[in-house]
């Protein structure tokens, strides 16, 4: 989001300019952490429903296994939820993992709305500080006249650079919004489609994906 834009042009953008680069810099600093936040591998550990129920063959959980699958990631979280809640029915566990699931998701957003705010103020920004060059290239025109239309072209383009520097963080800034939507989307559904699967095994419902029959089938 950080343009290359020559220092004097930058300069000659005021005010407005000026809010452009702050929200450009907020900006660039949101994509950055919601590109670390987001891997797929630090949200959604491979092999960790896995790990569970191979402990769960013992029939019970090593003291504080429960707090380290928490502590893993957002997807442990999510199953630690569910399993917290195994002796009890299906539907209960079911009800803890989507609504811890709807708090994590909640938090894999943070700051995607802020992001779509700047990719929609930038624009108008940028807008805004052209309308007041243009005022006073106008101003200039009725107390001078146009006796130097080089002048008059370079107020212009002055003027208008603000536009050009708004859409050019608007541009990506709204790319990378609607990319981390999709991909808060796509991990959300991951999730639940993992903590579902460890609850239905758990009780018995279905088989593991590897074949293997649940414990209870097995019982």
């Amino acid at each position: 989001m950080l343009e290359l834009v020559p220092v004097k042009l930058l300069l000659t953008g005021g005010w407005s300019m000026a809010l452009i680069l702050a929200c450009s810099v907020i900006a660039t600093a949101i994509v950055l952490e919601r590109l670390w936040t987001l891997r797929q591998r630090r949200v959604m550990p491979d092999d960790l429903v896995d790990a569970i129920l191979e402990q769960h063959k013992d029939g019970q959980f090593a003291r504080g296994y429960l707090t380290h699958v928490r502590n893993t990631s957002p997807l442990g979280r999510v199953l630690a939820a569910g399993l917290a809640n195994r002796r009890h029915s299906r539907e209960v566990m079911k009800e803890a993992v989507h609504d811890t699931g709807r708090q994590v998701v909640a938090e894999l957003g943070r700051y995607i709305n802020t992001l779509g705010t700047l990719a929609s103020i930038t624009p108008l920004l940028g807008l805004l500080g052209t309308v007041i060059g243009m005022i006073e290239v106008f101003s200039v025109i009725v107390n001078a006249g146009v006796g130097d239309p080089g002048a008059l072209a370079g107020g212009i383009s002055k003027a208008l650079i603000t536009t050009a520097a708004g859409l050019s963080v608007a541009i990506p800034t709204l790319m990378f919004y609607r990319y981390f939507n999709g991909r808060v989307d796509k991990l959300a559904i991951g999730m639940e489609e993992q903590a579902l699967e460890l609850v239905e095994v758990i009780k018995g419902e279905r088989e593991r994906d590897d074949g293997e029959p649940a414990e209870d089938e097995v019982a």
